[in-house]
């Protein structure tokens, strides 16, 4: 190595590929291209790589495209050595119009929009509790798609099949209609057609019946990992397990790389994106950002109105008389649900009391369940199942308790 090497600073760049990354480096003075190279997608190429980028000299970052997918291993190669690593887009289609496209001009590319400052973001750090609930997420998901695949197969196939065979399973449940499909043996006298259409049905009716299984065990171990990551996320008003957890696979392991909350705001695509002209002032909708986080907050904003969260309703109807259509004030609404996320996970509150303690709190004043119900204004069967742990609920369960320690301060 060259001792002008050594007073040298560079930024690489990389084009990631499932086999082969393509590296490129460039002078960060001079934004002189000093080379560019393929490595193998293996721990030696990653090694192989990271020892070609500080041959050229200091390294101040490295951009890479694909992060979340090819990339990932080769983040958590140079994150952990110790290098900046900056999540790249993939250039535009004018630009590489203009410029041409091959792997080591997208790798130029790369380095390049480090350099200009375009490629900012930190990547996920993926190598914690959110990135094993994601991957579950993944088993889940899949499976409960596949389920509905089968189900649907089903309904075809007997709507389809001989007159016998859907005889049988007319006028009856779909459960009904799996058990006795599992149940069922082949019989002699059938035709092939007969025959084959209950082989079928039979084989359906075990694929949904090991994908039940699946899901069960997907959907218990996913919902006591994210209790445990994230339990001040679960406690929000109208925030389920699974919208908590794709909330948190949004954000990662590494919150701190969103600066703050609009940050989450605008991957999650409810920041509003101003569009004024002339003398009219408006914004639009956004429709960048991770889509199924867009989703999870609709999902919560939807939760609160059916469940009568007082602010909710109260926003709304305000919003209603200021002329707001209900549509832009759902897109409000998930805004500021994003705010309420990002500091329940950045700064999380203590979890709220359990159902058991709610209940021994209760038993200890001598106040009953019906009386408790009638003093918060739910039905007594919501307090029942709170306290069995049916229901999770952090905001109903800070409520309870907090009315009985009310209740207990002005007894004594």
């Amino acid at each position: 190595m060259t001792t002008a090497s050594h007073a040298r600073n560079v930024t690489g760049g990389v084009d990631t590929h499932s086999r082969v990354h393509v590296a490129a480096v460039i002078d960060s003075t001079t934004q002189q291209l000093l080379g560019t190279a393929s490595f193998p997608v293996s721990a030696a190429g990653y090694q192989a790589l990271h020892s070609w980028l500080e041959e050229h000299g200091a390294v101040d970052a490295v951009g890479i495209e694909g992060t979340g997918t090819y990339g990932a291993g080769l983040t958590r190669r140079l994150s952990a050595a110790g290098l900046a690593v900056r999540e790249v887009n993939r250039p535009d289609r004018a630009a590489r119009r203009m410029h041409g496209k091959s792997d080591p001009l997208d790798a130029e590319a790369a380095a390049r929009a480090v350099i200009a400052g375009r490629a900012t973001g930190l990547p996920k750090s993926r190598d914690g509790h959110v990135e094993a609930i994601r991957m579950l997420r993944l088993v889940y998901r899949t499976a409960v798609a596949d389920r509905t695949q089968a189900i649907n197969q089903i309904h075809a196939l007997i709507s389809t099949a001989p007159e016998q065979v859907r005889e049988e399973l007319a006028g009856i449940t779909i459960q009904r209609q799996l058990q006795r499909v599992r149940s069922s043996r082949e019989r002699s006298r059938e035709d092939l057609v007969q025959r084959v259409a209950r082989q079928a049905l039979r084989e359906l009716a075990s694929r949904v019946h090991h994908l039940d299984e699946q899901i069960e065990r997907m959907d218990r171990d996913l919902t006591d990992l994210t209790e445990q990551v994230a339990p001040s996320v679960i406690d929000l008003a109208g925030v389920g397990f699974h919208t908590a957890a794709q909330l948190l696979v949004t954000i990662g392991d590494n919150p701190n790389r969103l600066v703050n909350e609009a940050a989450f705001a605008r991957l999650c695509g409810v920041a509003p994106v101003p569009a004024s002209s002339g003398n009219r002032t408006r914004h639009r909708l956004d429709r960048a950002g991770d889509r199924d986080a867009n989703h999870a907050l609709w999902r919560v904003v939807m939760a609160r109105i059916a469940h009568g969260d007082p602010r909710t309703l109260d926003y709304l109807a305000r919003r209603t008389r200021e002329g707001l259509s209900k549509q832009e004030i759902i897109r409000c609404l998930k805004r500021y649900v994003a705010r309420e996320v990002y500091r329940a996970i950045t700064t999380p509150r203590p979890p709220a009391p359990t159902g058991q303690q709610i209940r021994q709190l209760r038993m200890q004043i001598g106040v009953t369940q019906l009386d408790l119900a009638e003093t918060i204004g739910l039905p007594n069967t919501t307090i029942s199942r709170l306290e069995r742990g049916q229901l999770r609920r952090g905001d109903l369960q800070r409520r309870c308790y907090d009315a009985l320690a009310q209740h207990r301060a002005a007894s004594a």
